[in-house]
């Protein structure tokens, strides 16, 4: 079980260069170390976040190495029951984009083109930690998806101290 204080947290401004290139928080790469004694992650395509009508935000997660064949072992021997065109769709939406990464000596990580694409990545990023994993957002999606949050939230929210 991971280290519960190394889990990822925080949001973290950051840019991304022409070639793709952008730097992994400092804190998540502690995380990593830390909470999975692995400094290998996976990067693939974030499920969608619904912006209404038929508009969706679309961005990237990032999972720890063993997190990652966890979660791929699971869908692989459909352990949610899925139909065959259900699993077919997580295969090529999630699975198949998914990039196994190593940051190098300075956190630098290259963003695969087609992911860059698919995210809409072209200079301001924001890193997200999301407990268990990070997600990474344009700058303009993000601001879009803490607009949708904000109307997502319950009105109550004194059941968990808030």
């Amino acid at each position: 079980m991971p280290d519960q204080d190394a889990i990822f947290g925080g949001e973290h401004p950051s840019t991304i260069d022409s070639k793709g290139r952008t730097c992994i928080p400092a804190r998540f790469r502690e995380a990593l170390v830390q909470a999975f004694a692995d400094e290998r992650f996976v990067m693939t395509k974030a499920r969608p976040i619904s912006l209404g009508g038929e508009r969706y935000a679309r961005g990237l997660s990032v999972y720890p190495l063993s997190t990652w064949n966890d979660i791929k072992r699971r869908a692989l021997a459909n352990e949610g029951g899925y139909t065959s065109t259900q699993l077919d769709s997580i295969k090529r939406q999630f699975l198949n984009p998914a990039v196994e990464c190593l940051a190098d000596k300075l956190g630098r990580v290259l963003i695969p083109p087609s992911l860059r694409s698919h995210a809409g990545l072209e200079r301001e990023l924001w890193f997200v930690g999301m407990d268990g994993r990070f997600d990474i957002w344009s700058r303009d999606t993000y601001d879009r998806v803490n607009d949708q949050d904000e109307q997502n939230l319950p009105a109550d929210l004194t059941a968990i101290g808030f």
